[in-house]
């Protein structure tokens, strides 16, 4: 029977075999989920032995991860903002630059005036983590979040409802702005904010076997040139937003000047202004109805 500290050593050189990055980590975090302790307590166990069923435990999760199967749909968790999200093959795994996208709306929010509660509408909602973070900080806020696929809103859903905002969001089964034609020039919202699909169909087959082969393709896949998105977001928004109300999007590496040019095409909004992320890549653009 194996100790904590040997089962460790190899489900780390194991993971190291099949070319998983950080296998240490992942390890851990593997034998931790499989023993329900925490990273910490591990240590404190190193020269516990395992029950036999623990062992077979521990060898499942770390084949999964050998295939390249997320970590956090194995560990069925991820963190995003001040919260755990549960996550799984229903949607995409949120991104830790995703929070630049949540922080400039907070922003938005904080800084105007609003005559009622600020109403805002997420395009492509996945987990659910954008609207659930903003829903959390925003008390004062009503959010309507949107996605075209049923599974994802199921699973957003459960989301806010362990965090407590269930009743703070309307979720919405639908494309784009399809389920809003009867509202459209009314100018109903005062930001609009999407992280849309922005990989272009010939980057697909690029990306890490994690995602291509795991993460729905539907929440990837942005067209030919990774802009159709954002060019059928754009010619609709102006429709729905109130004046002076807000656009921003989450962009992919590169993108922010084309998206910025897609904008400035439009009449009907104001220069666009990009924001890095930590790692200083033009991660969000955002502008205003003029």
């Amino acid at each position: 029977m194996m100790t904590i500290l040997e089962l460790l050593n190899w489900s780390t050189d194991y993971l190291k075999d099949h070319r998983i990055e950080n296998p240490r980590l992942n390890a851990e975090l593997l034998l931790a989920r499989s023993l329900e302790l925490t990273r910490e307590e591990l240590y404190v166990h190193f020269h516990d032995s395992l029950k036999g069923k623990e062992e077979e435990t521990l060898e499942g999760l770390v084949h999964r991860r050998s295939t390249g199967e997320p970590l956090q749909y194995i560990l069925g968790q991820q963190a995003f903002w001040s919260s755990d999200f549960k996550v799984d093959p229903r949607a995409l795994i949120p991104r830790p630059e995703t929070e630049i996208l949540v922080e400039q709306a907070i922003s938005i929010f904080s800084q105007r005036h609003f005559e009622g509660p600020p109403f805002l509408l997420e395009i492509g909602t996945g987990s659910g983590a954008i609207a659930i973070s903003l829903a959390k900080e925003v008390k004062s806020s009503f959010i309507i979040a949107t996605d075209i696929s049923r599974e994802a809103l199921l699973l957003a859903k459960e989301n806010a409802k362990r965090e407590g905002v269930l009743g703070q969001i309307e979720w919405v089964n639908g494309n784009l702005f399809d389920p809003f034609c009867l509202l459209k020039g009314r100018g109903f919202f005062d930001v609009i904010l999407s992280n849309p699909p922005y990989i272009s169909s010939p980057e697909i087959e690029r990306l890490t076997k994690e995602v291509k082969d795991y993460e729905p393709i539907v929440a990837l896949d942005g067209g030919e040139d990774g802009l159709k998105f954002f060019r059928n977001i754009l010619s609709q928004a102006p429709f729905y937003l109130k004046k002076d109300g807000w656009l921003l999007f989450e962009v992919g590496q590169g993108q922010s000047s084309m998206v910025s040019k897609l904008i400035e095409e439009e009449t009907h909004f104001l220069k666009p202004e990009c924001v890095t992320d930590l790692s200083g890549i033009e991660r969000v653009v955002k502008t205003q109805k003029s």
